[in-house]
């Protein structure tokens, strides 16, 4: 099984990158939750992957945090979702704002990511109740993951690319609360 790979980010071509490792490139699916936090093409990463073998494949998914790999095993453990749709709901929400819907049972929160329905993600509520409170720190690191999906956001609301808004975000302190963090992105977007 493949863990972990290092290499130089040689492609970035949504929601794939290829990582050249030693002359190797491996194809890796992430999370856009991933790809917004990865570093330009050609820059040294280290992801964390779930290797997964099928019948019409080898695939490698990739994540920069334990936190996002253990959400999509957990994702995975549910019947009918696949790696897409794992995939998709890290892209749709941070794994803080997967974990607060799920204590909070919100449906609502859930139907808004493509691909889920009504149905799926009530069964995403029930099979994940108790189970991603693993996977992020309390209080602090929801905050954190919601404060950074909040400044995002609002980056793409006022009309800045998604390159635009990923390349601010990446200059912004960790721990930056969602209203320092916006004023701070725009800034740094005045500037450039």
């Amino acid at each position: 099984m493949i863990g972990r790979l290092t290499g130089i980010l040689a492609e970035k071509n949504p929601p794939q990158v290829v990582l050249d490792v030693h002359g190797i490139g491996y194809e890796v699916d992430v999370p856009m939750s991933t790809f917004y936090n990865l570093p330009a093409a050609g820059e040294k990463v280290t992801l964390l992957t779930h290797f997964a073998v099928r019948e019409d494949g080898h695939f490698l998914y990739g994540f920069l945090s334990e936190s996002e790999r253990f959400a999509f095993r957990q994702l995975l453990k549910i019947s009918g979702i696949g790696a897409r749709t794992a995939l998709s709901v890290l892209s749709g929400l941070s794994v803080g704002d997967l974990a607060a819907a799920v204590a909070r049972q919100e449906v609502g929160r859930l139907v808004k990511i493509p691909g889920i329905g009504k149905k799926t993600a009530e069964r995403l509520l029930l099979e994940l109740k108790g189970k991603l409170a693993d996977a992020v720190a309390p209080g602090q690191a929801v905050a954190v993951d919601d404060a950074r999906h909040d400044i995002l956001n609002a980056l793409l609301a006022l009309g800045y690319n998604d390159k635009e808004a990923a390349g601010a975000m990446k200059q912004l302190p960790a721990d930056v609360g969602t209203s320092d963090g916006i004023r701070q992105a725009l800034k740094l977007l005045a500037k450039a």
